[in-house]
């Protein structure tokens, strides 16, 4: 299928991308006029370079907290200002919301420039060994986040991965070419299985082309452990339980990346960008080549010192964490909130976001960081999950996964837990292990799961009512997936819109 319609479609998200990132490796100067070509391998790595620019863009910020502002973890302040409201309500969640509309929008620009890369890299030819060892990594790349990027629409926009019914569930429109002339074509949604197809071929890809680009600790450009970290989470959401487990267990045992055991390390991983435990983060350098930041939860007011979050823990998403767990001084901090006019100290905020100093362009924070997009602590999550999910459960195995979590995190070994029990332990774990990273939404779609928000910390700092600290969802509520985009479907009458929407 043609793609001509997205470029139109998405020309604004195009244009924010190429206006507010910047490559993640300075381009010499004189060679703008020859960026956009694809005559030599020097071309293909200023494309290369922009792969990762668009990475830096759409992460963080409505690509990340939505989800989260959406689920149960969070309550609305008396000063959130409706920002990011509809996703809270749900009921005023709507498929003209702006962030339903670019984040589709913003995945699918970055996809067309990924398209075009793909099959024009197909038309340079490498002067010698050295530059196709270059060429085959920068194609590559392009298949990974291509992968990464379809990965994403199809969780957010379609109905999570049954392997009973991904063959005629509606998934996202899959897209693989990049057409300069046709105007007409107007694609129709591929189904789940499809686009998982696709993306397991665009892993597979990378997979060969990556396999002699060897991962560390904090890099900031795709390797082959980015791929295989790629490929646990996917295989996780579509039920390979084995699979993930395999992927995810292969990094935990390459021993490259390695959990923080102290309260120290812990903080320093959030608070100052340290990488130990980080198979893939963006490149961020100051003043211009920052992404989109994470400010809804603490809101400081440089003037006087305060805090006006738009939303903050509930009470028993802080009580879940004990106090000798090393993530609780991590993940949470308290302060002079001002919150309807009226002065708290007695509140707790989320901290995982505070801003990293190295990266401030003024006194005050700016809430930047290098973006975590896979860390090992998720892998072995992933493995605990798919060590208790598999078609033949090892507990001995999931209790080893989450018990090497507990322990970094300052906790005690569990002993002697197993089924079921053992299984809320492991959802415990991971909730507190990835909170407020954007997993919590579609962690209660995987496990089936709906909500009630309760536990606020205290009336009176938060919106109350049935769409607030009230807000019930049962586990088959349609917009746990989002809707298709309303603009979209009005340009392209053969996109079906999602039930419920």
């Amino acid at each position: 299928m043609k793609l001509k319609y997205i470029k139109m479609l998405f020309a604004a998200g195009i244009l924010t991308a190429a206006t507010t990132s910047c490559d993640i490796e300075r381009i010499p100067e004189g060679t703008l006029e020859t960026r956009f070509g694809f005559e030599t391998v020097t071309h293909a790595s200023y494309w290369d370079n922009y792969i990762y620019a668009q990475l830096r863009s759409r992460n963080s910020n409505i690509y990340q907290f939505s989800t989260d502002v959406q689920a149960d973890q969070l309550n609305a302040t008396l000063e959130y200002g409706n920002r990011n409201g509809n996703p809270h309500r749900w009921s005023t969640f709507l498929d003209d919301d702006y962030t339903i509309r670019d984040v589709w929008a913003n995945y699918y620009s970055a996809l067309y420039n990924l398209n075009l890369m793909i099959i024009k890299f197909e038309d340079i030819v490498p002067a010698n060994d050295a530059e196709k060892d270059k060429l085959d990594i920068y194609k590559g790349d392009a298949h990974l986040a291509r992968a990464f990027y379809y990965h994403n629409l199809v969780t957010r926009y379609a109905k999570m991965y049954d392997p009973a019914t991904a063959a005629t569930d509606l998934g996202v429109p899959l897209v693989l070419e990049a057409s300069e002339t046709d105007f007409s074509a107007l694609p129709a949604r591929s189904t789940v299985k499809q686009v998982y197809d696709q993306i397991l071929l665009d892993i597979a890809e990378a997979k060969t082309k990556l396999a002699k680009v060897n991962g560390a600790a904090g890099s900031n450009k795709f390797t082959i452990d980015a791929v295989t970290a790629l490929e646990a989470r996917v295989k996780l959401y579509m039920q390979d339980y084995a699979g993930a487990k395999l992927a995810a267990e292969s990094l935990i045992s390459g021993a490259k990346y390695k959990l923080y055991t102290t309260a120290d390390g812990v903080k320093n991983m959030w608070h100052t960008d340290q990488s130990a435990e980080d198979i893939l983060l963006t490149a961020v350098n100051k003043p211009d080549e920052l992404p989109p930041v994470n400010s809804i939860y603490l809101g400081f007011q440089a003037a006087n010192g305060r805090f006006m979050p738009d939303f903050i823990p509930t009470q028993w998403v802080i009580d879940s964490y004990s106090t000798g767990d090393f993530r609780k001084a991590a993940y949470f901090r308290g302060g002079t909130m001002q919150l309807g006019g009226v002065l708290y100290t007695n509140g707790q905020m989320v901290n995982k976001y505070p801003g990293n100093p190295a990266y401030f362009t003024t006194n005050a924070t700016n809430y930047v960081h290098r973006q975590k997009i896979f860390r090992i602590a998720e892998m072995y999550m992933i493995a605990a999950e798919g060590a208790l999910k598999s078609s033949t459960p090892n507990e001995a195995a999931a209790l080893s996964h989450i018990n090497a979590i507990r322990v970094a995190r300052g906790l005690t070994a569990l002993v002697g837990v197993s089924g079921n029990a053992l299984w809320e332990e492991f959802k415990a774990e991971r909730t507190r292990e990835l909170a407020f990273e954007g997993f919590r939404l579609d962690d209660l779609r995987r496990w089936k799961l709906g909500f009630q928000r309760h536990d606020p910390q205290n009336p009176a700092f938060i919106q109350k009512g049935a769409d607030f600290d009230q807000k019930k969802v049962d586990a088959n509520d349609p917009k746990f997936t989002w809707g298709i985009p309303s603009r979209d479907r009005t340009i392209n009458p053969n996109i079906i819109q999602n039930t419920g929407w």
